[in-house]
């Protein structure tokens, strides 16, 4: 583990044990505290350990004297689907201590989480229902999985994720984000949401503008040109770099996971560890505060 790597979960470990209000449950406490699980899930997946069993070895070997007690797999799968919950906090525990928390320009996309390859894969798979087929047209292929839909600042951090079927329609799966969390909106007067054609309506942008947001994004051959259209090219180069961030350097297509749960804290730790990133940049004086360069080996 580099050293840019090790004080990164260092100070992680000790923002969350700081911060964070545990419960306390009776009986024995667990010997891997949840401020340590968190911290080493950050800890797999800035690296890009996707085989949880190469990573167990690793951790094993390396992270002892900081960690004292580390699971077997069965035990490591167990606490980390049961910690979604606790994720999802940290992540936004993380964005609220930056200055990028009261940015008035979000950018929203969706990308696709492949499940699944081969129809008997497909057939078996614990997540029918959920998952679906749906089309990628960036690499002009079929895919069968979910959509991550990520609403983040123009500097990378998360705001607001999910994951939906594909076959939803993109502009009811962000609606439904921003009905969840209504009061990220009525805290930021005069937000502008930039987006790409998929999120297209007037229906849609109408629904925006009762929220008080402005909507950004690129016109069709048919329309007239938007207003601010032209900012747009340098800003889809931003989404891109996260959306390249998770794919490339988290390894979010090989994520692992075969059940909802799995899936989930799978997909929320790779945006976890890209939150932490960020943070951390941000808090040591980074030139580029989304740059995970430095942790990725």
């Amino acid at each position: 583990m580099n050293d840019e790597l090790n004080t990164l979960i260092t100070g992680i470990y000790v923002k969350i044990d700081d911060e964070m209000e545990w419960e306390r449950c009776v009986g024995r406490p667990p010997q891997l505290t949840d401020a340590e699980l968190v911290t080493l899930a950050v800890a797999q997946a800035l690296p890009g350990f996707h085989s949880e069993a190469r990573w167990l070895r690793y951790a094993h070997t390396h992270l002892a004297d900081m960690f004292p007690y580390i699971p077997k797999q069965p035990g490591w799968n167990k606490r980390l689907r049961a910690a979604l919950p606790l994720v999802k906090r940290v992540i936004r525990m993380l964005a609220v201590d930056t200055d990028f928390w009261c940015d008035n320009q979000w950018i929203a996309d969706s990308t696709p989480v492949e499940c699944g390859r081969s129809r008997p894969t497909v057939k078996r798979s614990e997540m029918a229902g959920w998952a679906g087929y749906g089309y990628c047209a960036s690499h002009s292929r079929f895919f069968w999985g979910l959509r991550l839909y990520l609403v983040c600042t123009p500097t990378g951090m998360p705001i607001l994720w999910a994951l939906a079927n594909p076959k939803m329609d993109e502009r009811e799966v962000l609606q439904a984000m921003l009905d969840l969390d209504a009061g990220l909106v009525s805290d930021r007067p005069g937000l502008l949401l930039i987006a790409d054609k998929g999120f297209a309506s007037k229906e849609f942008e109408k629904d925006l503008t009762m929220r008080g947001i402005t909507l950004l994004r690129p016109s069709f051959k048919r329309e007239k040109k938007r207003k601010g259209e032209g900012l747009l090219k340098s800003v889809r180069q931003l989404i891109e770099s996260v959306n390249d961030a998770l794919k490339g350097q988290l390894d979010l297509e090989q994520h692992g996971g075969r059940t909802h749960e799995g899936v989930a804290v799978r997909v929320a730790q790779r945006i976890l560890a890209m939150a932490a990133a960020i943070w951390h940049n941000h808090k040591s004086g980074a030139a580029i505060t989304r740059s995970l360069i430095a942790y990725d080996h």
